[in-house]
């Protein structure tokens, strides 16, 4: 087992054989190396395919249960986490406090470097206990070369207190292990900029993530074919995008979905059961209700759809 102090050996870490010249390529040049070695990102999630459907799987189980889903990182890891879980109120009408990014030195560390505070496993495990997480929970780990201690401390003290457990790194196994419920391994090589994890790290730990958080979000029927029927309504651009839901999944001109969504309080999901069983937005809530939020099952046990 490696020092955690000495990385030379970590595959984030070593020195990318094609962009040795990197300083004396002309900017085209430059732009056609990014795209030559970005897409190994692709490849990277291809191989983890079978990690990544399991992460949903148990995220799915462990919401449904009344757990939560954190991830923990710091620097560019941490940064990714806060802005996927930021990312679901809006898209999803999720409650703020399901889906939490912590990273380390907290939101400060959001714009302004701070990655000194990833050596101190302590914080990673004191932020567990702040958070107050169970076994209900699921902690995500991210940290690109594996052996961040602030994300190995968290991980710890998640697993003592029984939650499911999680690891995103772009080291192999052997290079970096941590006992985990769900090991998830995104190998993406050397960085173009050697050890610069916020390039190819951090690009497939954005592709990793979208699929896991949306992944969740469609299993808990947040979704109803490929639309996003749980948007939240805030601004005019998250309007104009429900009136559109509703216009193209339904036979209402602009004007009349405009109607139905005020009718339904500004919920899509609601205006479209509203229209599609003719109940009112009473009825149509505790229908919702009995079938979890999934507007499917809802649809398909009411009579006049059925």
């Amino acid at each position: 087992m490696h020092n955690l102090t000495e990385r030379g050996h970590l595959l984030t870490e070593q020195a990318n054989p094609n962009s040795q010249n990197l300083d004396q390529l002309t900017a085209l040049e430059l732009v056609d190396l990014f795209n030559q070695e970005d897409a190994k990102t692709i490849a990277a999630i291809a191989a983890a395919r079978e990690s990544l459907a399991t992460a949903i799987e148990l995220t799915t189980a462990a919401l449904r249960r009344g757990g939560r889903l954190f991830y923990v990182g710091a620097g560019t890891s941490g940064r990714l986490g806060v802005l996927d879980a930021a990312e679901c109120p809006p898209t999803f009408c999720t409650d703020p406090e399901l889906v939490q990014g912590i990273i380390a030195g907290g939101a400060g560390a959001l714009i302004r470097s701070s990655e000194g505070l990833e050596d101190r496993a302590e914080d990673g495990a004191t932020t567990i206990a702040h958070h107050r997480i169970t076994q209900l929970d699921v902690v995500v780990g991210i940290t690109a070369g594996g052996t961040t201690p602030y994300v190995h401390g968290a991980l710890q003290a998640a697993r003592q207190r029984g939650a499911t457990t999680m690891l995103i790194a772009c080291v192999p196994t052997e290079q970096a292990s941590l006992p985990v419920d769900v090991d998830i391994r995104l190998l993406v090589g050397p960085e173009v900029l050697a050890g610069s994890t916020r390039l190819k790290a951090g690009t497939v730990t954005k592709l990793a993530l979208n699929i896991i958080s949306t992944g969740v979000m469609v299993q808990l029927g947040k979704v109803y074919g490929n639309r996003m029927v749980d948007v939240a309504v805030t601004n005019t651009k998250l309007h104009d995008r429900a009136l559109r839901i509703i216009c193209d999944l339904t036979d209402l001109n602009r004007e009349e979905a405009g109607y139905l969504l005020e009718k339904s309080g500004r919920n899509v999901k609601l205006a479209l059961l509203m229209h599609w069983t003719g109940l009112d937005m009473d009825a149509s809530d505790r229908l919702l209700t009995a079938h979890h939020g999934n507007l499917r099952q809802a649809v398909l046990s009411h009579p006049a759809t059925s």
